[in-house]
């Protein structure tokens, strides 16, 4: 009884000192109401130096920016990110202007205001996102949603008959800059499509869409299907040429190695043929060893001599006289 005692009080022991789950996901940012902000907190006003330094938690700086946000890109992305680490207790509202405003005093958009009010909730600095944002911040619209500063790039904006739609608001010491990203923008985004209009065209006709759907005449169809069975041709072409190359790489070798391998089977067999054939060869010893067991097997012959040689005729038959 006793273990299972300090065995279950080890447990809760553990399971009390084990951290908390880390929260890896985060919901998308709150679209703001259309009353603006419904808070029993007092929207005292709070100084730049007061934001510097830290605001109670219950209370963070609510920072606004505003923009078109078409294209989203990582330009807008790092202006978000500079307005959110602005202070160190900050609420970002990021306001978007509807299609209507947008291009009668810009110009037509490549994305539908929903498609940017969308792009910009899933943004990961962005804590609330004001619908139909207007063009130039009244001090009705800057009371309703509770606004202490407005952060945009300290670059004169003019518009819509002013020489700079933030001078009101740096005027009341509201205003707080951020920085631009060089290299990278909505116009310059859309003008590297324009710049490579039939390329992408081309590139869209081959998926499917319609000259109808891209906007392209009769002649100016024909001629990029036209374009694009050219280079299906030189791409054939080129694939040929590779695998003809790789083709004849492949049967060089083969003939390299064929070649190595006829020398050194070559080399051995006149190697052989030497150890064989040679003046010291084994075909020589055996010759000999030959030749004398066959004299050593065959009969005995006697040389031929004259008959006066013979020893027969040497020998008397009558005995000897004395």
């Amino acid at each position: 009884m006793v273990n299972r005692r300090r065995h279950g009080s080890r447990t809760q022991t553990q399971q009390r000192r084990r951290p908390p789950p880390v929260q890896t996901l985060r919901e998308p940012a709150i679209f703001a109401k259309a009353s603006g902000t419904n808070s029993d907190v007092p929207h005292d006003k709070v100084t730049l130096a007061q934001a510097r330094r830290g605001t109670p938690a219950h209370r963070p700086v609510r920072v606004y920016a505003d923009g078109i946000f078409d294209l989203f890109h990582s330009g807008h992305a790092r202006a978000l990110m500079q307005a959110k680490n602005l202070f160190p207790n900050t609420h970002l509202i990021v306001g978007v202007c509807n299609d209507e405003l947008t291009h009668k005093y810009k110009g037509y958009t490549v994305m539908t205001e929903d498609e940017r009010y969308e792009a910009l909730i899933h943004c990961r600095y962005v804590d609330e996102v004001v619908r139909n944002a207007p063009w130039s911040l009244t001090p009705e619209f800057l009371k309703k949603h509770r606004i202490d500063f407005v952060a945009h790039d300290d670059i004169p904006y003019t518009s819509a008959g002013s020489d700079d739609v933030y001078k009101h608001i740096k005027a009341a010491g509201m205003f707080v800059a951020t920085q631009r990203t060089e290299g990278i923008s909505t116009s310059d985004l859309i003008t590297r499509i324009v710049r490579d209009y039939d390329v992408y065209v081309r590139r869209n006709l081959q998926r499917g869409y319609t000259a109808r759907e891209l906007n392209v005449g009769f002649i100016n169809e024909n001629k990029y299907r036209l374009q694009n069975q050219v280079d299906k041709m030189k791409e054939k072409v080129r694939t040929v040429e590779e695998k003809s190359k790789h083709l004849v790489h492949r049967v060089e070798e083969k003939s390299h190695d064929l070649i190595f391998k006829w020398e050194e089977k070559s080399r051995e067999f006149i190697g052989n043929f030497l150890e064989l054939f040679g003046p010291d060869g084994a075909w020589n010893m055996i010759q000999e060893r030959s030749g004398r067991m066959l004299q050593a097997l065959s009969p005995y012959q006697s040389p031929r001599s004259s008959p006066s040689s013979s020893p027969t005729r040497g020998r008397s038959c009558s005995p000897p006289t004395y």
